[in-house]
């Protein structure tokens, strides 16, 4: 199976808005007991998430968990840093991309994949305003294009 391929169970749509996602790289997450049974319940936000790598290890970081509602005193914190499972390979290659100056990791969307949670992970550079504004005319045009033809 490709990545990025299995139940979407939450998407970061407001990323290719604002960033040019230059390359992606699919990662596991360590999660706990009640964690993943919110993630399987899609209780996840990954609107202001976002990844940082240190001692050589990556980690995903303001991403907005739910505590599980029967998780009583197992429950976890809802905004804690998660760790992402990589091989060292992937993790030197994500060192030597963010090397650059404006390149960021940003997750993209999180999926069950083989009953395993997987986050899709892509390096990004933020875009400038003027760059969104020709991104939605863009958008606006093929729109209207994909009408004028599906009329005739």
């Amino acid at each position: 199976m490709p990545k990025g391929e299995g139940k979407v169970l939450a998407q970061n749509r407001k990323a290719s808005h604002d960033y040019i996602i230059l390359d992606t790289v699919e990662a596991g997450m360590v999660l706990t007991g009640t964690e993943i049974k919110s993630v399987r319940k899609a209780k996840i936000n990954l609107k202001d998430g976002y990844a940082s790598i240190r001692n050589g290890e990556v980690f995903l970081q303001n991403v907005h968990i739910s505590p599980f509602e029967q998780g009583n005193i197992f429950n976890h914190d809802p905004l804690r840093t998660r760790k992402l499972l990589l091989h060292k390979k992937q993790i030197r290659y994500l060192i030597e991309e963010t090397k650059t100056t404006g390149v960021t990791l940003v997750p993209l969307k999180v999926y069950l994949r083989n009953g395993v949670a997987k986050v899709l992970i892509g390096l990004a550079k933020g875009k400038k305003s003027y760059d969104k504004r020709d991104a939605l005319k863009q958008k606006d045009m093929k729109r209207e294009i994909d009408r004028a033809l599906k009329e005739r």
